[in-house]
């Protein structure tokens, strides 16, 4: 029971991290295709500001989700680590390389090193989410079994392909979303219409790419498929779908700051569909959760930090979060939004 817990914990935290940290990567998913130094100015601009005040705070959530791998699940953890090494190390080193692009691009004077420091920032921004669903997909096609060895036909196959680019779908749609009510809230209007724009185009090519796997991946993720299409994980799908078009027609009107809502509840459902698709197993159909978990006395000791964290840290993060949706932190001068 103890471990159940810890288990729908931990897909809590891959979910608030899938959210918050998606909402960054989607802002730099949408720097890169921003156009050149002088087309995309402004909506660059406005991404820096969006950004500034709270782009660190989202690894909380991902060092959140490696103590509870390693200490609560430390079969699952040394299986998933030693069979994807490969694209953990390079999301990694994608994380590393954005956070650098992203501190060092705006301070820089030289207009050259200002274009690397933004294309690193900005092709990471692309690549890291793509490699962390790529592992996700090794995970859920059941290829990474305790004593798998590392290899391409781990990550690099249709399910993890399709998870990858769900990912940056996934990132898309919530940079967007958020970036449409950053533009109104700034008073940047030109932006509103540009990034809602955006905002649609990643709605719509969420629900594509969440059909096409669905689709594609029948035969080489069979149990995970069955969990997705049948009982709750469908209706998790289902209410992801809608909380998706919902999103889509809040950024159409002046409701865009409800948008951000229904857009994390959207992606944070599709990470519940697929945690209810592979229960009782941490990876189908090789490793339970009661397999996987460590001692029961550790497990004891996670529950009781997490519930600490949640006191301690939860509180802070909110009133965090709350004070940069309102504008508070970093506004916009006239002279950034004027021209």
């Amino acid at each position: 029971m103890t471990a159940t817990i810890v288990a729908w914990i931990l897909l809590a935290a891959i979910a608030a991290y899938a959210c918050g940290g998606g909402v960054d990567y989607g802002a730099g998913f949408w720097d890169l295709l921003a156009g050149g130094a002088e087309r995309g100015e402004r909506p660059r601009r406005l991404i820096d500001h969006a950004m500034a005040p709270v782009w660190e705070v989202n690894n909380v959530w991902l060092i959140f989700v490696l103590v509870l791998m390693w200490t609560g699940f430390p079969v699952f953890f040394q299986t998933v680590f030693t069979a994807l090494w490969l694209p953990l190390a390079l999301a990694a080193i994608g994380m590393v390389l954005r956070g650098a692009g992203f501190a060092l691009r705006k301070p820089v004077r030289r207009l050259a090193a200002r274009r690397v420091y933004g294309a690193v920032f900005a092709v990471s921004s692309l690549l890291t989410p793509f490699f962390l669903g790529a592992v996700v997909g090794g995970v859920a096609s059941g290829r990474v079994a305790p004593g798998t060895t590392a290899s391409a036909d781990a990550w690099a196959n249709t399910t993890s392909i399709m998870a990858g680019l769900g990912a940056v779908a996934a990132t898309a749609f919530l940079g967007a979303v958020f970036l449409t009510a950053d533009a109104r809230r700034f008073g940047a209007r030109d932006l509103v219409g540009y990034f809602r724009l955006r905002a649609w185009i990643g709605t719509a090519a969420l629900l594509v790419t969440g059909v096409l796997a669905l689709v594609v991946t029948d035969p080489h993720a069979s149990y995970v498929h069955h969990g997705l299409t049948h009982g709750i994980g469908l209706l998790l799908l289902l209410l992801a779908a809608a909380a998706a078009a919902v999103t889509a027609w809040l950024v159409a009107g002046r409701a865009a700051g409800w948008a951000r809502y229904s857009s994390v509840a959207a992606v944070a459902l599709v990470v519940a569909a697929w945690g209810a698709a592979q229960r009782p197993y941490l990876v189908p159909t090789s490793l339970t959760v009661q397999q996987a978990a460590g001692a029961s006395e550790p497990l004891q000791w996670m529950l009781i930090v997490a519930g600490v964290s949640l006191v301690l840290i939860g509180p802070a993060l909110v009133v965090l979060y709350r004070l940069d949706t309102h504008g508070v932190l970093e506004p916009l001068s006239d002279e950034d939004v004027a021209r």
